[in-house]
């Protein structure tokens, strides 16, 4: 076969090649995506000595929206402020308003200074909240004693 013929056919396979990339892409569009109305959800807010995270998810546990301060721009010790925990729940309460939320469970993990603002946050944007509850980790009978020490 001679260079001609083969260069000939390099090119009608990169031709077909092309148009089969094209037809692949024509057929990939991007699909609207669907947005449920949800009018009861949860919140979780985990609020910890170093961050506050809150959470909105739907009754069954699926999250439709979340923020934290550090996402919210918050650096260092200014992350677990109750300022803070009001620009997060403004955030995230923003973000979730798309998805129709109305009432509100609300379940509080950690011993932060942003858990009572962060409620109070939630209140003050007009979601009616139909319970608050404290889910924080407690050790029933701690951690197991170190053995005695021998002298």
């Amino acid at each position: 076969m001679s260079r001609k013929k083969r260069k000939l056919k390099q090119l009608e396979k990169r031709a077909t090649r092309a148009a089969k990339k094209q037809q692949i892409k024509k057929k990939a569009g991007k699909k609207k995506k669907v947005i449920h109305q949800v009018p009861f959800g949860r919140v979780y807010i985990k609020a910890s000595f170093n961050n506050t995270i809150v959470t909105f998810t739907d009754e069954k546990g699926n999250v439709l929206a979340y923020s934290s301060a550090g996402q919210c721009g918050f650096r260092g010790p200014k992350k677990t402020t109750p300022y803070a925990a009001n620009v997060i729940v403004a955030d995230a309460v923003k973000k979730a308003e798309k998805y129709g939320i109305k009432g509100v469970d609300i379940f509080v993990k950690g011993a932060g200074s942003g858990r009572d603002a962060a409620i109070r946050a939630i209140y003050s944007h007009r979601i009616d909240i139909r319970s608050i509850k404290d889910i924080t980790p407690i050790p029933h009978n701690g951690c197991r004693p170190p053995k005695p020490r021998r002298v």
